[in-house]
Formats: C-alpha cells, sequence, structure tokens
C-alpha cells in the first residue's frame, strides 16, 4: 500500500502550545506535515505524529486534518492519541515490529505502507548519465 500524499501547513500556534502542555523538550515543528496513512478516501482524516510521548505506553500528540473543499483551507485537529497495540513478529529472528500509527487508524498498518518518494531518495545513485549527474 502506497502512502497518502497529503501535506499540509501545521497550525503553528496550536501545535506549540500542544507541545507546551506535554512534559520533556519541546522540539521546533517543520511547518509542513505528511500524511503518515496509507492511500484512503477522501472523507477519512490525515494524520501526522507530531511528537511520541516520553513513555511508550503513553499516547502520542498527532495532528490529524481534512480537507474542507479547497486545498488552502483544512480543518486542523490536535490531539493525542495512544499507540496502535498491533505488532509483527519475525520468526526467522524472533524480533517484533511494533506498528507506528494510532489506535484504530483507518488503512493497513505502518509496515504495510511504503513511501515510494522516501525509497528513491534512500536509493542508491549511480552516474550513468553522460554529463555525470547522478540519478537513481
Amino acid at each position: 500500500m502506497l502512502q497518502c500524499t497529503a501535506v499540509t501547513r501545521i497550525p503553528l500556534d496550536d501545535t506549540l502550545t500542544a507541545l507546551i502542555t506535554l512534559p520533556g523538550e519541546h522540539p521546533t515543528p517543520t511547518p509542513y506535515a505528511l500524511c503518515e496513512l496509507g492511500e484512503h478516501p477522501t472523507p477519512t482524516d490525515h494524520a501526522a505524529l507530531l511528537r511520541p510521548a516520553d513513555n511508550p505506553d503513553r499516547p502520542a500528540l498527532w495532528l490529524f486534518w481534512t480537507g474542507t473543499g479547497t486545498p488552502d483551507t483544512p480543518t486542523h485537529r490536535i490531539d493525542t492519541a495512544p499507540w496502535c497495540p498491533a505488532t509483527l513478529h519475525h520468526l526467522t529472528n524472533n524480533a517484533t515490529l511494533p506498528c507506528s500509527l494510532f489506535n484504530r487508524h483507518p488503512t493497513g498498518h505502518s509496515w504495510d505502507i511504503t513511501d515510494p518518494l522516501g525509497d528513491l531518495i534512500a536509493g542508491t545513485l549511480t552516474t550513468d548519465d553522460p554529463q555525470g549527474r547522478p540519478h537513481p
């Protein structure tokens, strides 16, 4: 499943207010957030992790948003949400991988979601170009 490509401008005032209420360090948020869910239908909220909790058993701070007809006027909501309890168990090495999304997320688990742009950026660059420019 491919990752959703929705992007939104983070409501900075609301985000900073929410971050201040959490214990620990308060990193400066980036100005934009990318939906971390897999591709989903339009009426479903988009979601981006703003900050995990200091304790993995505590809820994380998430930004949820929906478009209201135009990309320039999304509706934002900042809220805490518990982590998804699902884990992927690798039988060959007995390792476990917890889902990195919130509980009851509407799409596949985080290990089912692929980010083709991220894969492209992280891929090995070659220089087969006649002018010596690197490309994936």
